[in-house]
């Protein structure tokens, strides 16, 4: 069932000898609003996975980070997995424009996920339908799981990384007389999420903060996070694969622990990466990261004696 380390480091091996796939850019319409989806696919793709970046950057940054002489694109190790990768850029991130309002609610980031799943199952044929899983990323885990919680028949399964909201915490109304502050990013916090001093190299540092202050210069603004609160784990039934980076303080252990049990699917993985952090998708991790996720969406294939 599934493939071992072995096959992904071999797989990833011999990408990383090839020419870089290049991520072809989609421009998906939600409620009248263009959005900017990423696609890398393997040759003969066996599902299809949507990967929702966190609170700060895009997906590029995040999911295809081309560093000089070292494999680091999430994207390219689940297309090298047999996965059809797409990645959304939320409204204001990345190649996504904001829109009128300038601002960005929980409630409006998941009806764009479910419109994006929309638009992804309508491209496929029929007859060659993959099924679909959404993988989250710190504020993405949380839009992924209110989205599966919402459409739970729109999905296979998600995956959910960096997940630190605490489901019994509330958060406030943003004020009525609040305007969107428009901040610009910084090397500091594009460097922020790299904890752990032997999880990662200094060129995916030095990479990440060029690529992500080039295409995010500017913070998003959210408002109404208080409709997080809506989240409820029981009502969650969608198969869940919950990533915990053992050194990620964003993501308490306590908490993670909490929104396990909670879970209110049968059919729950949890798994824990030692020396891992908040940036776990970019760091030496990323291999057993691949290969959970990869356990996980082919956990129910039998293979032959």
């Amino acid at each position: 069932m599934g493939f071992g380390l072995s096959t992904i480091v071999a797989a990833t091996l011999l990408a990383g000898a090839q020419p870089a796939r290049q991520a072809i850019k989609h421009d998906v319409v939600v409620d009248g609003h263009h959005f900017a989806v990423w696609q890398k696919r393997a040759a003969q793709p066996r599902a299809a996975i949507l990967l929702l970046h966190g609170r700060t950057w895009s997906s590029l940054p995040n999911f295809d980070l081309q560093v000089p002489g070292e494999k680091r694109s999430f994207m390219d190790a689940l297309a090298d997995a047999g996965f059809d990768v797409f990645a959304l850029d939320m409204r204001g991130y990345g190649a996504t424009p904001r829109d009128d309002t300038a601002w960005l609610t929980p409630d409006r980031a998941v009806a764009d996920v479910l419109g994006v799943i929309a638009w992804l199952q309508q491209r496929m044929p029929p007859a060659q339908r993959l099924p679909v899983f959404l993988f989250g990323l710190s504020r993405g885990a949380m839009i992924a799981a209110m989205a599966a919680q919402q459409r739970p028949e729109a999905l296979a399964g998600i995956v959910l990384l960096g997940f630190g909201f605490d489901p019994d915490a509330q958060a406030p109304p943003t004020p009525g007389n609040a305007r969107p502050e428009r901040l610009r990013n910084t090397a500091d916090a594009a460097a922020s999420d790299f904890l752990t001093d032997d999880a990662y190299t200094k060129a995916t540092v030095t990479t990440f903060v060029r690529t992500a202050l080039r295409t995010d210069p500017m913070l998003v603004d959210w408002r109404d996070e208080n409709q997080f609160n809506a989240f409820r784990p029981a009502q969650m039934q969608v198969p869940a694969l919950l990533v915990h980076g053992a050194r990620d303080p964003q993501a308490p252990l306590a908490i993670e622990q909490k929104l396990f049990t909670r879970f209110g699917t049968p059919d729950k993985w949890w798994v824990i990466l030692p020396g891992a952090d908040h940036a776990a998708h970019l760091e030496k991790s990323s291999v057993e990261l691949v290969r959970a996720i990869v356990s996980f969406t082919r956990r129910h294939e039998v293979s032959s004696p």
